[in-house]
């Protein structure tokens, strides 16, 4: 197989498992199958931004990828908001974390969460994006989309500091903890100060970069360092950075997708030099992140007890317990073809349908483990330890990311959307596609 097909594959086969973890009547997609779960609804913004790259492919018909669409938007637009501990999906516009599969109504005590209200947002104006027609369905798509950005409160989660907190329950009121660069959250403040009706002050932005200098590093190349590849991956999933720059970036001499591609290249350092003697590892083999792992235990390993984890951040040169996520690689492809490409064959080669099958990829596996707690995964010959499940925000990034290596579509879309112009400008962002003409096009662009 090339490389190209290789990459084709991956991608169709993980698109046929999204939509196997996705409800057809409710349109919301679970947390992670095929253990029963939740519906995550990080996992449907992806979801829904993967639907328009299975249409545009082919492997969904158009009609049904803006059935599936609207159904998700409906049940989120018309699900009950407030400020009730019980009955709601949410307040002000934000949405909890984790919503019941069928009704779209908060599941247990979890907390509204604002980088996945973000990442839920940022996949329905992809879609309203691309269904660009006169179908009621199409025409439904947009509309609701654009009555659930102009509901949300963005002042509401915005604290004194000038950031976002992490989120917020009826019982416990905000989550102390706040969003200060650099990770994931960079999409969440684009929205923001693009948003129409109530955009944050131009001084969120200053607020979030204040803490870059505690993660900028030299090691391999002078980067903004983030362990977990995913605080790499989900806004540039979006967010077209190359050649673009705020005034950290152009001080620093680099964008934000450069900055990534170093990401991947100090993971594949850290593999290389494998401080933690992990098996597995190597030059071709590398992929922390954010995923499940074998349990949460301590065993002896050589001379020294080492801890594990069950699903946990995982990064290099910060927590690391041998767990390797597919994701990590394949969804950072756009930073590094080449790099990305050879890992994911490799994965492949050594452990074969232990982690992939029709469905794409298991969450992870861990080469090192050859016993593990029954309810994390199972132990397979020759692989070790393997996730049972598959989740939807790893697998999400994969299909659109490799759609933004192979077409550029989700960027080209969202180059397209005032939110997001709007969002960068304010945020002092200058150069490259930002200075192309700003009229909106109105053919059908997406399809």
């Amino acid at each position: 197989m090339t490389d190209e097909d290789l990459i084709a594959q991956i991608q169709a086969r993980t698109f046929a498992g999204l939509v196997s973890a996705t409800d057809r009547t409710s349109g919301l997609t679970a947390d992670r199958w095929p253990t029963p779960s939740a519906c995550s609804i990080a996992a449907v913004g992806f979801a829904l931004t993967c639907w328009v790259a299975g249409a545009s492919r082919g492997w969904m018909p158009r009609a049904s990828a803006a059935d599936l669409t609207a159904r998700a938007l409906r049940t989120l637009e018309t699900a009950p908001q407030g400020d009730a501990a019980e009955g709601v999906s949410g307040t002000r516009g934000w949405f909890y974390h984790f919503l019941n599969m069928q009704t779209g109504l908060r599941s247990g005590t979890c907390e509204l969460s604002t980088i996945d209200t973000a990442l839920l947002l940022a996949g329905a104006l992809t879609a309203a994006r691309y269904f660009d027609g006169l179908e009621p369905v199409e025409v439904e798509i947009r509309e609701r989309t654009q009555r659930m950005m102009a509901r949300v409160d963005w002042a509401f989660a915005l604290r004194p500091s000038g950031r976002f907190a992490l989120g917020w329950s009826p019982e416990r009121g905000f989550i102390p903890y706040e969003w200060g660069g650099y990770n994931e959250a960079m999409l969440l403040y684009v929205l923001a100060l693009g948003a129409e009706g109530s955009p944050v002050p131009e001084t969120a932005w200053e607020a979030w970069c204040a803490s870059y200098p505690k993660s900028w590093t030299t090691a391999p190349a002078p980067h903004l360092a983030f362990g977990p590849m995913f605080g790499h991956q989900y806004s540039q999933l979006w967010i077209d950075f190359r050649g673009v720059r705020d005034r950290f970036m152009r001080e620093a001499g680099l964008d934000y997708f450069e900055n990534s591609r170093r990401a991947v290249l100090a993971q594949q350092a850290y593999a290389s030099d494998n401080p933690g003697r992990w098996n597995g590892y190597g030059q071709d083999a590398w992929g922390l992140t954010a995923c499940d792992g074998p349990g949460q235990f301590t065993r002896l390993r050589g001379f020294s007890l080492k801890s594990f984890r069950a699903y946990s951040a995982r990064g290099a040169w910060d927590f690391d317990d041998g767990t390797l996520a597919p994701t990590a690689v394949a969804a950072s492809l756009p930073f590094a073809p080449e790099a990305v490409t050879s890992a994911l064959r490799r994965m492949i080669d050594d452990h074969g349908p232990a982690i992939y099958g029709p469905h794409g990829f298991q969450d992870a596996f861990n080469p090192s483990v050859d016993r593990a707690p029954p309810d994390h995964g199972e132990v397979k010959p020759m692989t070790g330890w393997v996730s049972r499940d598959m989740l939807g925000i790893d697998q999400g990034p994969i299909v659109a990311m490799i759609e933004n290596h192979r077409s550029g579509l989700i960027w080209r879309l969202m180059r397209e959307e005032p939110v997001i112009r709007r969002g960068l400008e304010r945020a002092g962002f200058v150069g490259g596609w930002l200075q192309a003409d700003n009229s909106v096009v109105t053919g059908p662009a997406g399809r």
